[in-house]
């Protein structure tokens, strides 16, 4: 057999690959398929991978292009979400986090792999075994933190607990520092450039694919955060769009959920985030095949 053939052993993992792929993405198309039925066919329609009566009326009901009179006619509660306003303050809350946070945990990091002073790897191993606490056991020492320097309901409250660093990034991002050759620092030394000037002109410029793994996973993890804005940011002005959709379930009546309507607004809350994946997933890629050290 050719090195091109089919065996056995490829064709079963093959088969396995389209099975993984299919179960990851068939929820997501569900969720979409019930936006886009109305809502008096939910139960009488389910049975089908397409809807028979597709409609984009959920998605203008959330977005707020109805009246209350036309939500309710297609079987809406009459709740309505500011979408476009928490969108922003989602856009905000992710933004403030991900920039942030991956640039202090780079330059942490860039300091546990290069710097030398007293008490490091004592400091380093102590924030490695935070990986250990759940982050549950936090959750109520950083509310009362937040609570007592008046910040709730603020996007500073909101961001501060993980605004700065977490330790898996701070590990990731020391190891990969660390494959780093001292070869290349030196020869930057020798032309001159500073410690500051290593880090922002040397070290950073080759640590694109790191760097934008970090963003990309602290942006996926800040953007579905639900408990925590939930606590700390439930004001129309900090409220976002995770804990908007739970509110908007809440205001529709227990016998009878808006289902096709949360659906319509948790497809358009994934929107971002896929363009996100797509746009940085390709330039991950192109990162990591950059190769500045030899």
């Amino acid at each position: 057999m050719t090195r091109t053939g089919f065996s056995p052993g490829r064709i079963a993992a093959w088969a396995l690959l389209v099975v993984a792929v299919a179960a990851t993405v068939f929820p997501f198309y569900w969720m979409v398929r019930t936006a886009l039925t109305p809502a008096a066919d939910i139960y009488t329609d389910a049975a089908g991978l397409l809807p028979e009566r597709p409609t984009a009326i959920n998605f203008l009901r959330v977005l707020g292009l109805t009246s209350r009179e036309e939500a309710r006619e297609a079987g809406g509660s009459g709740a309505q979400v500011d979408f476009l306003r928490y969108l922003l303050n989602s856009f905000v809350y992710c933004g403030l986090i991900t920039v942030i946070q991956t640039q202090c945990c780079a330059m942490a990091g860039y300091a546990f792999a290069r710097l030398r002073f007293p008490g490091r790897d004592v400091v380093f191993g102590v924030l490695i075994a935070a990986l250990m606490v759940p982050p549950i056991f936090t959750l109520l020492p950083n509310f009362v933190l937040v609570k007592n320097l008046g910040w709730l309901n603020t996007f500073a409250g909101m961001v501060a607990p993980s605004v700065l660093m977490t330790p898996f990034a701070v590990f990731f991002l020391r190891q990969f520092f660390l494959s780093i050759p001292r070869e290349v620092e030196e020869a930057a030394t020798l032309d001159g450039v500073s410690g500051w000037g290593m880090f922002w002109r040397v070290v950073l410029p080759m640590s694109r694919g790191p760097l934008i793994t970090i963003g990309l996973t602290t942006a996926v993890w800040s953007w579905k955060d639900f408990l925590w804005p939930l606590l700390t940011g439930r004001d129309e002005e900090t409220r976002v769009l995770t804990v908007a959709l739970g509110i908007f379930q809440q205001q529709s009546p227990n016998t009878q959920p808006d289902w096709t309507g949360l659906m319509a607004g948790s497809t358009l809350t994934v929107l971002p985030v896929l363009a996100l994946l797509v746009f940085l997933g390709r330039r991950l890629v192109e990162s990591l095949n950059f190769t500045g050290i030899k």
